[in-house]
Order: C-alpha cells, then sequence, then structure tokens
C-alpha cells in the first residue's frame, strides 16, 4: 500500500476546527448590541452627573444670597449680585411682608436661574428686630 493521496478525490474534513461567516457575524452583532447599551449607560450617567452638579450648585449659591440678604438691614427689596464663580447662574430675591400685629415678619424668596431655566427656589422669613 501506498502512503501517498490521490489529489484528485476529495475527502471531507471531518474535525474541521475554526469558525465560520456566520458565526463570526452573531458574534460581531452581539459585541455591537452590548457596546451600544454600554454607551448609551455612559451618557445617561453623564447628563444626570451634569443635572444633579447644576442643582447643587444652584442649591449653594440660594443659600449664600439668602444668608447674604438676611445680614441687610431690613427692606422692601433686595438686590444681590451674583459671584464670579456662578457663570451662567442668575439670582432674583423676592420679599414681601407678612400680616402681623406689627408687620416685622418678611417672607424671602431667592430664586436662582441657569442659562434662564430656573433650578430653585429657596423660601425663608425673617424678623424685623
Amino acid at each position: 500500500m501506498s502512503d501517498h493521496r490521490n489529489p484528485s478525490r476529495r475527502c471531507p474534513i471531518v474535525n474541521e476546527r475554526g469558525y465560520s461567516l456566520i458565526e463570526t457575524a452573531i458574534s460581531i452583532a452581539i459585541i455591537a448590541s452590548i457596546a451600544a447599551a454600554f454607551l448609551g449607560g455612559l451618557t445617561t450617567a453623564s447628563k444626570t452627573l451634569s443635572l444633579a452638579d447644576e442643582r447643587e450648585t444652584a442649591q449653594n449659591l440660594a443659600a449664600q444670597q439668602m444668608e447674604y440678604v438676611k445680614q441687610l438691614p431690613w427692606a422692601d427689596s433686595y438686590s444681590v449680585g451674583v459671584p464670579g464663580d456662578y457663570a451662567g447662574y442668575s439670582v432674583v430675591i423676592n420679599a414681601s411682608d407678612i400680616a402681623s400685629r406689627d408687620n416685622t415678619i418678611q417672607k424671602i424668596a431667592v430664586v436662582v436661574s441657569h442659562n434662564g431655566k430656573a433650578i430653585t427656589t429657596l423660601e425663608d422669613y425673617r424678623m424685623n428686630r
């Protein structure tokens, strides 16, 4: 018997190893869908972080302005400036007297906006002593 194989005779390869084109395409599709979900999650996390930072900054600014107004002499209206660290933020302070026996109670509302959109409102009361 001869050890030589006949090149014209074709034998199917029984133990074929490797990946077919369909298996590769399915793998790529699965990886792409996982990557898309991951990137979507990153986008959502980034937007959430930005909103949380905006709210926290607005709340800090409102608290600072409220404390500042409470130290000012009693007045019918208050005007304050926004520190340079708060670019894009604006503050509106509304003051109204509360009806009482001696009109010594005032309601103060500090409204903080960022780029024209109201973010937070802080309300408190002060007494004229």
